[in-house]
């Protein structure tokens, strides 16, 4: 298979001159989002410009294309919008966007408000028809299980432990029979964004959610999944909080909340021990933020909670 070109900033200002109806030589200025990052740049101040490194990635951003007009009426916060599409190199896919204006989760604290902005985003999938998303091609993913997961952070903690960077004890408080009665419950798949990280999440100086980026890894499955990213990307308080006011009960939320939590453990440890990149220091603020106590901190009682969507 022919490696693909790597991308570098004539690449990108022969591409966007001509989208852009750019006059003289030098073309908008451009440059990479972030270092080491050379699929996606910055195009001027009002586009980004996303490019699939491989054929795989490829597909993706076409169906995100699809996908984004199936989800902009049922959200509240903005989807991002193409203004141009196409191939940057053979059977690549590109898509220039409108840049969403804000920072990120990892840069602004969402407010109360914004929590109800991610309680509409969350409310908004629920209601996107299935079939609609499954003839855009977006797959169903079983849900994960709790207590496997669980065992793995059990294990990953104690080396964490070794290291001093976590008391191993914190996840005793979800048991074996805990982790049982938080299986994901039959007949609750819905639309997922299932990539709700930090950096996917814009968020205005105010607090206020303001878009969410990247929907390419979107699926039909776990709404947890979702709970999960939020806690990690804003903290677990807010993450909970926004799913209740979504309508979910206590099992998705907690499910959410430990699937977080098992996830931060496991991802930090990979990291020490050199099986997984990323930058240690997001790595233990993401830790720290699904760690974060909650009120609803009980895996009792969740039979008959009355709001399971």
């Amino acid at each position: 298979m022919t490696q693909p070109p790597t991308p570098t900033a004539d690449t990108v200002r022969r591409l966007v001159r001509p989208l852009l109806k750019e006059s003289g030589t030098q073309g908008p200025d451009v440059r990479p989002v972030t270092a080491g990052r050379a699929y996606t740049w910055w195009v001027g101040s009002r586009h980004v410009l996303r490019l699939a490194p491989d054929r795989e990635a490829a597909v993706l951003r076409r169906r995100e294309l699809r996908l984004r007009e199936v989800v902009r009426p049922h959200v509240p916060v903005a989807v991002p919008i193409s203004v141009a599409h196409g191939d940057w190199a053979p059977g690549l896919a590109y898509t220039l966007d409108i840049v969403v204006p804000g920072g990120t989760a990892d840069q602004h604290d969402v407010s109360a408000v914004g929590e109800a902005d991610l309680a509409g985003l969350l409310t908004g999938l629920r209601v996107v028809p299935a079939r609609q998303a499954e003839a855009l091609g977006v797959p169903r993913t079983a849900p994960r299980s709790l207590e496997a997961l669980r065992r793995m952070a059990v294990h990953a903690a104690e080396r964490l432990a070794a290291a001093d960077e976590f008391d191993p004890a914190r996840l005793h408080q979800l048991t074996p029979p805990g982790a049982a009665q938080l299986a994901a419950q039959p007949g609750t798949a819905v639309l997922t964004h299932h990539g709700l990280t930090g950096e996917h999440v814009v968020v205005s100086a105010d607090g206020r959610v303001r878009g969410v980026l990247d929907w390419t890894a979107a699926s039909l499955g776990d709404p947890a999944e979702d709970i999960a990213g939020l806690a990690v990307a804003v903290g677990s308080p807010a993450a909970v909080r926004a799913a209740t006011l979504a309508g979910y009960g206590a099992r998705p939320c907690l499910r959410g909340l430990w699937l977080a939590r098992c996830d931060t453990v496991i991802r930090l440890t990979d990291h020490l021990e050199g099986r997984a990149g990323g930058s240690p220091a997001l790595l233990r603020t993401q830790l720290g933020r699904a760690w974060e106590p909650i009120l609803l901190e009980r895996v009792s009682g969740l039979e008959d909670d009355g709001t399971e969507p």
